[in-house]
């Protein structure tokens, strides 16, 4: 079974040859697989992303989606609750918002133990 591809796709690849640990090109890569219908793929990028730059904020929220998708609830948690820490940490008060939102919507009414 051949992976799916789109010229942006190849385009990306380019750029990531060049620059293999640019947060901005693992982003895109993760997002376009999962445009593409492939969510095996995305979550590679996005965890090799997460290990190159895990203060790369806008990753929680995409990351902790997939998840959802995947019905891996624990894990999804632990992406908001992640992304939640690095956005307090940077002073991104909208990330902080996003993903304290995105958690909220498939927490359990007693899991409060993290503090927005």
């Amino acid at each position: 079974m051949s992976l799916p591809s789109s010229d942006r796709l190849q385009q990306l690849f380019g750029f990531l040859e060049a620059r293999p640990a640019d947060p901005f090109i693992l982003f895109a890569v993760a997002k376009e697989y999962e445009g593409l219908g492939a969510p095996e793929r995305a979550l590679a990028y996005y965890l090799q992303l997460r290990q190159a730059d895990p203060k790369y904020v806008g990753l929680y929220y995409h990351l902790g989606k997939l998840y959802e998708k995947k019905q891996d609830w624990t894990a999804a948690l632990e992406a908001y609750d992640a992304g939640i820490a690095v956005a307090k940490a940077q002073g991104d008060r909208h990330a902080q918002s996003e993903l304290a939102g995105a958690r909220l919507e498939i927490a359990d009414d007693d899991d409060d133990e993290f503090e927005f």
